[in-house]
């Protein structure tokens, strides 16, 4: 996911390393702070796949900056893991947000309605966080209040997010 958040900030202007970090920080440091033992190396697999590229700036004050430009390889590569994102970038709530949060650089919609079809069949599936042998608990049959909020809580995101995909869906679709 790092890197799909790299390419994806990427795709609507070149950075430097520092406002990357700050903006995927901002995207999903909240729940993966992203660490420049991780982001630096990202960068250089990234830029040795040929999907970004470093470009040098004068520096306002102080040394000279490196930028980072997404090449068009990187945009086909972007629009590539947006169109086509492996089963866990949509059943993990994390790993969905980031793509999530790109998917409108895919500019067909059939494409991007197509992925928010997959999440919203994931979401109709009966689930649950507690189990009686094999039989899903709901919230109303929990004597803890705890492990209760946590299903009411769920099930209130959840309802929230299949009426968004719903309707987006149908204005997609057109």
């Amino acid at each position: 996911m790092l890197e799909l958040a790299i390419l994806g900030f990427l795709y609507d202007a070149p950075l430097h390393g520092y406002e990357l970090r700050k903006r995927i920080t901002a995207l999903t440091g909240h729940v993966r702070p992203v660490a420049e033992s991780t982001l630096y190396p990202a960068i250089k697999r990234l830029e040795k796949a040929g999907l970004l590229a470093r470009t040098t700036q004068p520096g306002s004050v102080a040394a000279p900056r490196h930028v980072l430009i997404l090449t068009e390889a990187g945009r086909r590569e972007l629009r590539r893991r947006l169109a086509e994102p492996v089963q866990r970038d949509i059943t993990d709530e994390n790993r969905w947000f980031t793509v999530l949060a790109f998917l409108r650089h895919l500019d067909d919609a059939a494409a991007q309605a197509a992925v928010l079809r997959r999440r919203l069949a994931f979401l109709e599936e009966p689930a649950s966080f507690f189990y009686d042998g094999d039989r899903p608990l709901g919230a109303e049959e929990l004597e803890d209040p705890f492990r209760r909020g946590v299903l009411v809580v769920a099930r209130a995101t959840s309802r929230a997010e299949l009426s968004w995909l719903r309707e987006t869906i149908a204005s997609l679709d057109g």
